[in-house]
């Protein structure tokens, strides 16, 4: 189906899908990007795979992938 052919609210309703998915994606990166490898669960290369693996890849990651902070 092509995108003038859709109705206005299943265009709407994936807008927001591909933006949830979009900011999902992106907080994940921005994340694993900037946190040590040691406060990573795993290796940090197989989570920049599975981020990228949607829509699971990014929800994974920012429940399981990231352990603890250490505390000061």
């Amino acid at each position: 189906m092509r995108w003038n052919e859709m109705s206005n609210k299943r265009q709407a309703a994936l807008l927001t899908l591909v933006s949830v998915e979009l900011a999902l994606t992106a907080t994940a990166a921005v994340d694993l990007w900037s946190r040590p490898r040691d406060e990573v669960r795993g290796r940090k290369a197989w989570w920049w795979l599975g981020i990228f693996v949607q829509p699971v890849g990014p929800v994974a990651y920012l429940l399981w992938g990231r352990g603890r902070s250490p505390r000061a």
